[in-house]
């Protein structure tokens, strides 16, 4: 038997004058319940939490093929009715949702309605890192779905509430200060005040505001992070204040991971999480597994020939949105890879995902037309030359360029050693063109940079 997160004891009432117990209604009421429901729920055995799952999926299916005509359409080509999808094979006899399929099917796949208790539905709009723009509707269940992960990721991490936090993203366009964390956290618990920076904020500012802030932790997308750690080591200015670093909205690879911790002193956790389906899974507290938000979200990890993978074979996410009944997302494949994790020894019966690897445009295709996750052999770039940034573009099967950002003009020999090096990591001789770049590579349309591109 699990004991009650100690933390959920300091949750305040919303009613006037009641203290304790704490009383709350209306929307913090159903998320105080949807809290306290996953405080069990992580508990449970996997076999258990399939089970539901699958209960869940019939629930979505029979009311998605009355009310989606793509959805219906989908079925019928397949030959399928929704009772068939309660199994993980019947599950699988249905074809993916591409992203473009979503993009293209969005007006008659969305349903003509929603259930009673789930309006009402807004919009989420993405680009991906794909450049596909599409848009999904979600009701009020799936907002309540990501406030109680989003508590969940703070209860897990045992953050202080009362303690000052600073977030970093890209959805801001002007410097934000609250005297509270905003929601979720301000609807079930009093928490302590927070400053929000555009991720557009120059590094040393960004440096300058979150050092007179001194947050206890700090939210930013991972290589926002790796310039302010690098800055912070260049300046030798450490930031002692922050105990907790968060990250979202890219993958982190294992090398900012590290810095970044060793820069602040400070334990990193990452979060998975898309702007269709939002949070996917979360950072385990007691081990280096991802778990999967298995109370909204079905998650299958697909080989090649579309087989579920095995504990430590890596393959395409393919995410079903139990809960979203605006929008039936059902088999969507994302267009990420992952590393399926083993049962997690903390005990949780939620699924696990040992790495996320990123988009399929980070993926390598070599001269054969396989696909790979690159190794790019970074580590060992400082010893060969004075090389600040990088960013590998795969123009075709043969040959790659390379963006450069270096301290100071490369020699001849130089550049060979290090295109003889990155060859190697690579795994073949590719043609390497280098470009050189004055100050930094720009990130990408949607805001986010990647260490690796592939136009193939």
């Amino acid at each position: 038997m699990h004991l009650r997160h100690p933390a959920l004891a300091t949750m305040r009432s919303n009613i006037a004058a009641i203290e304790w117990p704490p009383v709350s209604i209306g929307v913090a009421g159903a998320l105080a319940a949807l809290v306290e429901q996953h405080d069990q729920s992580q508990w449970l055995a996997a076999e258990e939490i399939i089970a539901r799952q699958y209960r869940q999926l019939r629930s979505l299916a029979d009311y998605a093929v009355q009310h989606s005509a793509a959805f219906r359409a989908r079925l019928s080509s397949a030959g399928l009715q929704p009772a068939d999808l309660v199994t993980p094979d019947g599950l699988r006899a249905l074809p993916v949702l591409t992203r473009r399929n979503l993009q293209q099917s969005a007006g008659s796949l969305f349903c003509d309605g929603v259930p009673d208790g789930h309006a009402p539905v807004g919009h989420a709009t993405t680009s991906g890192s794909t450049g596909e723009p599409v848009v999904v509707r979600r009701t009020a269940v799936n907002q309540l779905d990501w406030w109680a992960f989003t508590l969940r990721e703070h209860l897990w991490h045992s953050r202080d509430f009362g303690e000052r936090m600073c977030a970093v993203r890209a959805n801001l366009n002007s410097i934000i200060r609250r005297n509270d964390w905003g929601q979720p956290a301000n609807l079930l618990f009093h928490t302590g005040p927070s400053l929000g920076l555009p991720i557009t904020t120059a590094v040393h500012r960004q440096l300058e505001l979150i050092e007179e802030f001194a947050p206890a932790s700090l939210l930013i997308y991972p290589n926002a992070l790796d310039a302010l750690a690098k800055l912070i080591r260049d300046e030798r200015h450490p930031i002692p204040s922050i105990q907790h670093l968060r990250t979202v909205g890219e993958t982190l690879s294992p090398r900012i991971r590290e810095e970044a911790q060793q820069t602040f002193g400070a334990r990193l956790n990452d979060v998975y999480s898309s702007q269709e389906v939002g949070y996917i899974a979360i950072e385990c507290p007691d081990t280096s597994n991802y778990h999967v938000m298995a109370e909204a979200l079905l998650i299958e990890v697909l080989d090649g020939r579309g087989k579920p993978c095995a504990p430590g074979e890596i393959g395409r996410i393919t995410i079903t949105d139990l809960h979203n009944f605006a929008t039936p997302i059902v088999r969507y494949d994302i267009g990420d890879y992952a590393e399926v994790g083993a049962p997690c020894g903390c005990g949780r019966g939620l699924p696990t995902l040992a790495r996320i690897l990123g988009r399929e445009r980070n993926l390598i295709v070599m001269p054969d037309g396989s696909r790979h996750w690159p190794l790019v052999g970074f580590a060992q770039y400082r010893e060969l030359a004075p090389v600040v940034q990088y960013q590998f573009v795969q123009e075709d099967r043969t040959r790659v360029t390379v963006r450069l950002v270096v301290e100071r003009g490369l020699t001849s020999e130089e550049e060979s050693r290090l295109r003889e090096h990155m060859q190697r990591a690579l795994g073949y001789a590719f043609q390497i063109d280098f470009e050189y770049l004055p100050d930094a590579i720009p990130k990408g349309a949607n805001g986010k940079f990647e260490e690796f591109v592939c136009r193939v």
